[in-house]
């Protein structure tokens, strides 16, 4: 009833709708009820303010749930006030009239909650209780917390069913805490681990408060040569003798490129932006809800990529290919000389490098940290006459990028049909996965993730143009209160 007028013998099709015709009413006219008598037969209701005569009084119709108004008595005369907010406009009420919004927008924030109930019925609500509501909201769209971790064994089930024979290649990355070194040692032997640089670099940041540590820590761990890093180390022990020997203290074989035994393909922290994309918007649901956001998300990526390697006509997808045709452009002005069958010393204007076709490596490491042949390999090869392709790994190939994504990512059924397959008697291994022990902080909860470049730049230093020194104005500036003191 978009002009929320009532009249006598109005019919509803039943009582709760009745009582949510009357509930919008007041709010959008701006008067509070008071229920004196509301069952599932009857309902009568007057206005709360003293003195107004208005008056509703409605019964349900025999043998039907139809409601209809039976009276109704005078018209108001309280003065409306919007201000204070409505005692109708319940966390409930508010649920339903975002529901639909949700749906579309699970980023619906509690301040165009706010917004968008005062410009429809012109009542101001508290920003908590628009919170509450959105909250709520969720979980009764898309279930609690506790129901998600509940789901998740039967959630795997329907994986395997759907996607048999998947199989991991696990490196992990992680802030390098303790219980998750050895929870990976002792679950995932076999797995390369290394420790996010993301995190590491906030901690330096915290601890020695200096940007210019920060940058020369990336410096050192995007070093290709165990000589290079060598030289950022020791920059770094000049800015700073003790930020030096914390990190030293930290094995270099868990974020340094030239130490790790693994593959990390020049990812370095654990802040992967594009992953963070795909969950962002899910990331207060319950955990199915990110998994089916993830499974959702790989099932398109792996139908785009597969179209997009159709039309490839390289040898290699077109990254490395990029990268090879880079290297061969610079091998050109290179010198080769020739040990054996499979050894070159590589000269270049800056230095000389030693490359081994046969065990293919370079003593600048790149191509075995990156899997292609490096420009001094290429120069290499290309004396030899040999196919620089045939040096690169098989999975920098667009027949091997075709493979990977020629396997369909099957749909997971929906919940409803879980139940029907998971009616057999559980095993005794089943177990109930319940949710990690945790005390929300006080304060709004914080969504926004340190990007992996801001903390790579090397940030402003300011100078005090009175003394001369860094971190700190002029308007700021202590050294005329500190020699004072010193004289006297």
């Amino acid at each position: 009833m978009e002009d929320f007028n009532f009249s006598v013998g109005q019919e509803f099709s039943d009582v709760k709708t009745f009582r949510k015709a009357i509930k919008e009413a007041a709010i959008a006219q701006h008067f509070e009820l008071r229920i004196i008598k509301s069952d599932l037969i009857r309902y009568f209701a007057k206005c709360a303010t003293e003195g107004c005569p208005w008056r509703i009084r409605a019964v349900k119709l025999p043998n039907v749930p139809t409601f209809t108004i039976r009276s109704l008595e005078g018209t108001h005369t309280c003065g409306k006030n919007a201000q204070n907010g409505h005692h109708q406009a319940s966390v409930d009420w508010i649920v339903n009239f975002i529901e639909e919004r949700l749906r579309d927008n699970m980023n619906y924030k509690p301040k165009d909650i706010l917004q968008d109930i005062h410009k429809q019925y012109g009542i101001t609500i508290p920003y908590k209780q628009a919170w509450r509501a959105k909250e709520r909201g969720l979980a009764a769209i898309y279930g609690s917390s506790e129901e998600g971790y509940c789901l998740l064994p039967a959630y795997c089930e329907q994986i395997k069913k759907t996607n048999p024979g998947s199989v991991a290649q696990l490196t992990f990355l992680s802030d390098g805490q303790k219980g998750i070194v050895d929870a990976v040692k002792r679950k995932f032997p076999s797995a390369f681990h290394g420790y996010c640089m993301r995190h590491l670099t906030e901690s330096v940041g915290k601890e020695f408060k200096n940007s210019r540590l920060v940058h020369l820590l990336w410096k050192a761990a995007y070093s290709i040569t165990t000589i290079g890093f060598k030289e950022k180390m020791a920059e770094i022990e000049e800015v700073s003798a003790e930020a030096a020997k914390w990190i030293q203290e930290i094995s270099p074989s868990r974020w340094a490129l030239p130490y790790f035994e693994g593959t990390r393909f020049g990812h370095l922290s654990s802040n992967i932006e594009e992953f963070n994309k795909w969950i962002f918007e899910a990331r207060e649901l319950p955990i199915i809800q990110v998994i089916e956001r993830i499974h959702s998300k790989l099932m398109a990526e792996f139908d785009e990529r597969r179209s997009k390697s159709l039309v490839w006509m390289s040898i290699l997808a077109p990254s490395a290919e990029k990268r090879i045709s880079e290297a061969i452009a610079r091998a050109s002005s290179y010198q080769v000389l020739r040990s054996d069958e499979v050894e070159f010393e590589v000269l270049s204007a800056e230095r000389s490098h030693i490359v081994n076709i046969g065990t293919r490596s370079c003593s600048c490491r790149d191509w075995q940290l990156y899997g292609l042949p490096c420009s001094h390999a290429v120069a290499a090869l290309l004396s030899c006459r040999k196919d620089v392709y045939e040096f690169s790994e098989r999975c920098f190939t667009v027949s091997s990028y075709r493979a990977t994504y020629s396997q369909v990512i099957h749909p997971i059924p929906d919940k409803s049909e879980w139940s029907k397959e998971s009616e057999a008697p559980m095993d005794e291994d089943s177990r109930v996965v319940r949710p990690p022990k945790f005390r929300r902080p006080p304060g709004r909860p914080e969504k926004k993730r340190l990007c992996v470049e801001d903390l790579n730049r090397e940030k402003h230093t300011v100078h005090c143009s009175r003394c001369n020194q860094t971190g700190h104005y002029k308007t700021t500036c202590k050294a005329d209160i500190i020699k004072s003191i010193e004289q006297f």
